[in-house]
């Protein structure tokens, strides 16, 4: 995927989940933050970041903030992308669900089942049926990625009814779309969120697929790269706490 009309900026503050303050050629913007988690370990004054402009009126703000520099790789933030891609991955073949035994014949987006909306649906040549469920993963430190950088009620209440799913005779599955390249391995923040680590192992242990992907990303682009292992006992080490 790339970003049209995007150009370089340096990070000023934050206001609020999101709205954040830019400069751009010297000049201070408001710009839309495409991403309500923390992020304290990217959004620092000083950061170089991806812009994204938009001639709209009927926007609040003519930016979008779509990618931090992080030392030396750069993070895609935008929290939009990780479904977008995991759907015309799974499209294109680029991404594999683990233990399918047929080939893709029918792939659906935002689907309701029981008291949740699933990202995809599909179904195989092989009459399989299933439910996957994309996370974006922008949490790194020492090449580990986590999820999540802040509690979710919703994340939870996903991996849950994934497994009711999974008990009614479904696939299903939770795919952590890594939105960041440098990274070997990706896990559960269990510090952040012990019961949602708890709630990952259970649907592990009943059969729900977890998995992970990394993407290739620079200053206007990202794209999906290769499978990354995912273990929930992986220890990962906060760079906020």
């Amino acid at each position: 995927m790339n970003y049209p009309n995007t150009l370089l900026a340096t990070f000023l503050v934050r206001d609020n989940r999101f709205i954040a303050r830019c400069l751009v050629d010297g000049q201070e913007v408001i710009v839309h933050v495409k991403n309500t988690g923390r992020g304290k370990e990217l959004l620092h004054k000083g950061a170089f970041v991806t812009l994204q402009y938009w001639d709209n009126p009927k926007r609040k703000t003519n930016y979008d903030l779509i990618s931090v520099k992080k030392e030396d790789q750069w993070i895609n933030i935008d929290s939009q992308v990780p479904n977008r891609l995991g759907y015309e991955g799974l499209l294109d073949g680029t991404i594999q669900l683990p233990n399918i035994k047929g080939k893709i014949a029918l792939l659906r987006r935002e689907v309701v089942y029981g008291m949740s909306k699933f990202d995809l649906y599909f179904e195989t040549d092989e009459q399989e049926k299933g439910f996957i469920e994309i996370k974006g993963m922008t949490l790194e430190n020492k090449q580990i990625g986590a999820f999540p950088d802040a509690p979710t009620i919703r994340g939870l209440k996903h991996v849950n009814e994934l497994i009711h799913a999974k008990e009614a005779g479904y696939y299903a599955a939770v795919l952590f779309m890594i939105q960041f390249e440098v990274v070997q391995s990706a896990t559960i923040h269990r510090q952040m969120q012990p019961d949602l680590a708890d709630k990952i192992a259970e649907a592990q242990s009943k059969g729900v697929e977890v998995f992970a992907y990394n993407c290739q990303v620079n200053q206007g682009m990202i794209a999906v790269k290769e499978p990354i292992p995912f273990d929930l006992n992986v220890e990962f080490d906060d760079p906020n706490l």
